[in-house]
């Protein structure tokens, strides 16, 4: 079997279309279309570019198997989930002419929020998603964080049996999007002591 060289990395600008499709990946392309338009991918890639947006290349790390982007995570100081909302909102609007009225928080302002997470299908099974949990999950305690917070569709038991064997646990359920999501939360090993 041919071994494969896995590196996780912070995100450069060039890392938008991974990042994009990361997003699209881990919210679906149905969702996507609906929020984005028909050219969501140059849509998520432009808010990837920008400086401080929810997407924004400063808050994801990249996965390379054998230097070839394969998957990314996005994640954000939930503290700033509105700063960082506004402008995506408003290149959304710009680019579609799609307004959001209100739009539940998925994060509180005392945990670092893991987004999004995509790996491309024919790099899924190498433990890849995992690692990106597991490094954005430790760079926000790295920065002092006491948890990290996640949510995941009830139904997909696959990604939370995951999340549950990498040390996140339920805290409560909550309806985002029309969904019932499980609130997951990882605490940071030094508040434990």
């Amino acid at each position: 079997m041919n071994t494969k060289h896995i590196t996780i990395r912070p995100a450069t600008i060039h890392d938008a279309p991974i990042i994009a499709s990361a997003l699209t990946m881990a919210l679906g392309e149905e969702a996507m279309k609906m929020y984005c338009g028909e050219n969501c991918q140059s849509v998520l890639e432009e808010l990837a570019q920008m400086e401080n947006t929810q997407y924004s290349y400063h808050n994801a790390l990249i996965a390379d198997v054998d230097g070839i982007p394969v998957g990314a995570i996005i994640g954000y100081d939930g503290a700033r989930l509105h700063e960082l909302r506004e402008p995506t909102l408003r290149l959304i609007q710009e680019r579609t002419g799609q307004t959001f009225s209100h739009i539940q928080d998925e994060t509180n302002p005392h945990e670092y929020y893991l987004d999004s997470l995509g790996v491309l299908p024919e790099y899924r099974n190498l433990g890849i998603g995992s690692k990106l949990l597991i490094a954005l999950r430790d760079k926000a305690f790295s920065k002092g964080h006491k948890r990290a917070g996640l949510l995941v569709n009830t139904e997909n038991l696959k990604a939370e049996h995951l999340y549950l064997s990498l040390g996140f646990e339920r805290i409560e359920c909550r309806n985002f999007f029309g969904h019932p999501m499980w609130h997951l939360q990882a605490t940071n090993p030094q508040e434990r002591r």
